[in-house]
């Protein structure tokens, strides 16, 4: 089958052999697989897979079962998409059964694949790490990233507010399209988000450069869950800003969380934010999608930062 791997610091399409399927997985045929920033990471050689996973490229995906145990929950045929730890960039993936949805109704499998990991990364982080809640004030960081754009249709959908720090007045505009209340374009300053200070629950993919004005800007027990380094990973904090406001700093990672973690994950996901797509609630904001022959094209795109939303790659 063809599959897409790091070669050299590019993504490159070899030949590989079809997965073979192990007791409780399935095996689906790959329709459209998202592009997330950590496969920008793995290409550059900054992100190897967990011991154990695929080499080939991808996170997430969208397919067709083609295969399953006789005691599984899915059909040949079934439509679905998946969390994966890697391989998503491939004609066919093998994966845990539990970590299968069901399409969200109303998406096609090109939107689908979009879906699984920049959602199951908003709920895991905003909602069960950083507890947030109705009438709180949660702050996003890149909010018009991929993970961004999704936590701020949930923040909207269960009733919280939501402020954003984006890199650019077009950026902006888009997050206040979806439900953001307001923001501050970087490069005019992050210290405008003063303005809309203390928050309850602050997402950082950012890292060092925003670790001093995080501490500042949360309100007493305040939740900040840090989910990446773009912006270094080294700072020297006043720990007493911590002690004082009761915060609670977080740090979080999913891809190499196990299974069993992520199955949990992904029920609660199909319980309480599943149905949501079906209300139009919800929307995976598709920004663009490529053939998975033009991926280098993609990559390129999303490594430029001016990505809103998410960028699939499709098996055409």
């Amino acid at each position: 089958m063809k599959a897409l791997q790091a070669t050299d610091g590019h993504p490159c399409l070899v030949n590989c052999e079809k997965p073979v399927l192990q007791t409780g997985q399935v095996l689906i045929k790959v329709v459209a697989a998202g592009l997330n920033r950590a496969d920008l990471l793995q290409v550059a050689g900054l992100y190897p897979p967990p011991p154990g996973a695929s080499e080939v490229l991808g996170l997430e995906c969208a397919g067709v079962i083609v295969d399953a145990g006789d005691s599984s929950r899915w059909q040949l045929g079934d439509e679905v998409c998946a969390l994966l730890t890697g391989g998503g960039m491939a004609e066919y993936v093998a994966v845990d059964e539990r970590l299968v949805l069901p399409v969200p109704q109303g998406l096609s499998l090109i939107e689908a694949a979009a879906v699984p990991e920049v959602y199951s990364t908003a709920w895991l982080n905003v909602f069960q790490l950083g507890q947030a809640r109705a009438g709180e004030k949660v702050l996003l960081h890149a909010g018009a990233s991929g993970v961004g754009s999704a936590a701020i249709q949930l923040c909207r959908a269960f009733g919280l507010q939501v402020y954003v720090s984006v890199g650019s007045a077009e950026r902006l505009a888009y997050c206040k399209d979806l439900g953001a209340v307001d923001g501050v374009v970087r490069h005019d300053g992050v210290e405008g988000l003063a303005e809309f200070a203390p928050f309850d629950v602050i997402l950082d993919p950012v890292g060092a450069s925003y670790a001093q004005q995080n501490l500042k800007w949360l309100a007493l027990d305040g939740r900040w869950v840090n989910i990446g380094l773009m912006g270094g990973r080294r700072v020297e904090l006043d720990l007493a800003q911590l002690l004082g406001k009761r915060i609670q700093l977080i740090g979080s990672t999913l891809r190499t969380r196990d299974d069993a973690f992520k199955a949990k994950l992904l029920a609660e996901l199909e319980q309480q934010v599943w149905p949501l797509f079906a209300q139009q609630q919800l929307n995976p904001q598709l920004s663009r999608q490529y053939s998975i022959c033009d991926a280098k094209q993609a990559f390129a795109e999303l490594a430029g930062n001016q990505v809103n939303g998410k960028l699939v790659l499709v098996f055409d």
